[in-house]
């Protein structure tokens, strides 16, 4: 790549969380191949990031490639409106053969946010169509669901700066962050649960009920507001709460669906069905933007019956025929149950590779689930600076805040792995304070 291309970029060209004046630094990648993102210099780095949580299976996969191959010699895309096709049939058909049963409608859309947005969007209009004015979601403080201003008002409202667009993000409630869960590895339902944890919750339920439309959450751990994870009976509580007082509850498994906690969706390791499921990132292999909002019959029904007349929402790109074919052929994949084994193996390593970096001075907590690894520092990072220590050291790690953390494709190898927490251990061990 030519220097003036990167001067270009770096002028004209805004990328996520950054600023125009004085940006922090892009590297330039030609190609990516496994686990491998390769520079325009030829550099290889080991990718431990899976793009933001979503390669799940790598770069380059043969059968992925493949579904794209076949899919754009039909169409690439054709509006949804009035218009159906068989890659958009046959992936709702598996999403509702993978969630909890009540699950039973489905609504594609472009990005995750958008898929909040479309939940959000039902609650709201399933209660209009009860007859009820509901007007406020409960969410979480430390939770995190999108950009978009649907999804930002039931975001962390320090952490995702509401305070800058005062007046426009609607105002909802939260409730105290599900509070962070030490475990060790292997024993992730045998510490005490104690049932004081859910108290400030249950009582902004019973304060609230009448005007709270839902509540979201994310199960088991909350991404990218801190990598924090949290008990699955804290979770069951939540539910049963949702439940006694006719509450809708949204699960926001965006992050964590597709088997990143260890099994297909986090909501399993509580043995809990919400009332609507956003899904994205990982649902297309990291390959396309795609997402998908489920919710029960009942739900879907009673928005139908509504004012309206119907679900007031439809994206140019609803159901993009490339993204349903290449999310098929990821779900195909997943269905042989190879992410378990790999999974398993890679949450292991993590926590063998990682665990003894808790005694270091400057790090406050070691967290590991599944194949997310989470070094949380005492001190917020110097992103600039970690990142060209990380990738002098042949790999790709973003990290944020006080995080240090990989979400690695599952099909990583063991000296890939070590490859990346070995260069987690030589930043921090590097560090002064």
């Amino acid at each position: 790549m030519k220097q003036d291309d990167l001067d270009f970029d770096r002028h004209h060209i805004w990328h996520p969380y950054t600023r125009m004046i004085d940006p922090l630094p892009c590297y330039p990648v030609k190609s990516a191949q496994g686990v491998e993102l390769i520079l325009a210099d030829g550099r290889r780095l080991i990718d431990g990031m899976s793009s933001w949580w979503a390669a799940i299976h790598g770069y380059n996969c043969r059968e992925l490639n493949q579904a794209l191959h076949q899919q754009i010699e039909k169409m690439s895309h054709v509006m949804f409106g009035g218009i159906t096709h068989s890659p958009a049939i046959d992936l709702c058909r598996q999403l509702i053969a993978l969630t909890p049963d009540p699950l039973d409608c489905v609504f594609l859309a472009d990005s995750g946010s958008v898929s909040v947005e479309v939940a959000l969007k039902m609650a709201l209009q399933y209660w209009h169509a009860k007859g009820e004015r509901r007007s406020k979601i409960l969410s979480f403080r430390q939770g995190y669901h999108g950009d978009t201003f649907g999804a930002l008002s039931v975001c962390d409202p320090e952490n995702s700066m509401q305070a800058l667009y005062q007046g426009y993000v609607a105002k909802n409630l939260f409730a105290p962050a599900p509070p962070a869960y030490q475990f060790s590895e292997g024993h992730f339902f045998d510490a005490p649960w104690n049932n004081e944890e859910i108290q400030s919750f249950s009582q902004l339920i019973e304060t609230n009920n009448t005007d709270i439309a839902a509540v979201i959450l994310e199960p088991i751990v909350q991404g990218a507001g801190g990598m924090r994870i949290y008990h699955p009976a804290f979770l069951r509580e939540v539910s049963a709460l949702c439940e006694r007082h006719q509450i809708l509850l949204i699960a926001d498994e965006i992050a964590t669906g597709f088997g990143r906690t260890g099994r297909l969706f986090a909501c399993n390791y509580a043995a809990i069905a919400p009332d609507i499921l956003c899904l994205g990132k990982a649902l297309t292999g990291g390959y396309l933007t795609l997402s998908a909002t489920l919710c029960t019959r009942e739900l879907a029904n009673t928005i139908s019956k509504g004012k309206a007349g119907c679900f007031m929402h439809g994206p140019t790109f609803m159901a993009n025929p490339l993204a349903c074919a290449v999310a098929n052929a990821n779900l195909a994949i997943l269905a042989r149950h190879e992410w378990q084994p790999q999974v398993k193996a890679i949450e292991h390593q993590l926590w063998a590779e990682l665990s003894p970096l808790s005694a270091h001075p400057t790090v406050l907590d070691v967290r590991v689930l599944g194949a997310i690894g989470v070094i949380e520092m005492k001190k917020a990072v110097d992103v600039a600076s970690l990142q060209r220590e990380f990738v002098a050291q042949g790999v790709w790690i973003r990290p944020f805040g006080k995080l240090i953390y990989v979400m690695p494709p599952y099909i990583i190898r063991p000296e890939q792995l070590t490859q990346l927490t070995q260069a987690m251990a030589h930043v921090i061990f590097n560090r002064q304070n």
